[in-house]
């Protein structure tokens, strides 16, 4: 039988050590010099293995600050499906309410931003063309859970009452009714997960430790008439979310 790699005899040593209250939730843990000279390992080797308990919600990285033993902390359910963007409101909101977890979120809108590459592909026009762009930190009971980036054709918002998402009358209502007060009928959503690991910045507003698993969605929106006309990229952290896929079907 092959020798356990170190990094995961390190990890089972560190949740010991919490198990026996060595370390309570909310204490943050040695520097990772001390921690390996303790176990005779070297810094990477206690690298990989906070990571690793990172990602299992084990622990929990600050930006700036150090590794601490993460806070008891119940996985948030988020839940795609047809069902939820038909609802009045946001979808996120709706998931929360399901949860009984205050919701809420902060955003940013960038009007007429220049389309990326791949965003002009997602969306099917030229790059550079002008796209209204929002990013979002979603908070569940003033927690980060889901980070995302929208983009919308100005060509298609533009001029319009729903223009900046989170502004006027329809501010917050979600893509699929925002759309239909301009006379626009989303038929139906793409969206493609991936697992992946989170970047610096990504970490910093979600609380996690860089490197962390992430699930990243690309999804698109796309009219009766299969025009694109709304395209984002999701993150939401492995250790503190599990998606699932509600999918209809015709009876």
């Amino acid at each position: 039988m092959s020798e356990q790699p170190p990094y995961l005899r390190i990890a089972d040593e560190l949740r010991q050590r919490i198990a026996e209250h060595v370390w309570e939730p909310g204490d943050r843990l040695p520097s990772r010099a001390q921690i390996g000279q303790e176990c005779g390992v070297g810094e990477n080797v206690v690298r990989r293995a906070q990571e690793l308990l990172i990602s299992q919600g084990v622990l929990e990285g600050r930006a700036g600050s150090g590794t601490y033993v993460a806070e008891p902390r119940q996985r948030v359910r988020v839940v795609r499906s047809s069902a939820r963007e038909q609802s009045a409101g946001s979808p996120f909101r709706q998931d929360m309410k399901a949860l009984r977890r205050q919701s809420d979120w902060e955003s940013r809108t960038d009007a007429k931003v220049p389309a990326p590459a791949e965003i002009a592909t997602r969306l099917g026009m030229a790059e550079g063309e002008p796209c209204v762009r929002t990013t979002y930190e979603f908070l569940a009971d003033g927690k980060p859970v889901q980070l995302s980036t929208s983009w919308e054709p100005y060509a298609v918002t533009g001029g319009t009452l729903v223009v900046l998402p989170e502004g006027g009358p329809h501010a917050g209502a979600g893509v699929v009714n925002r759309m239909a007060a301009i006379g626009v009928t989303v038929s139906h959503a793409v969206e493609q997960p991936e697992p992946r690991r989170a970047t610096v910045k990504e970490a910093s507003l979600l609380g996690i430790h860089k490197g962390a698993l992430v699930t990243h969605i690309r999804r698109t929106y796309y009219s009766d008439h299969g025009r694109p006309v709304e395209t984002a990229d999701i993150v939401v952290p492995a250790a503190h979310c599990e998606i699932v896929y509600e999918i209809p079907t015709n009876r």
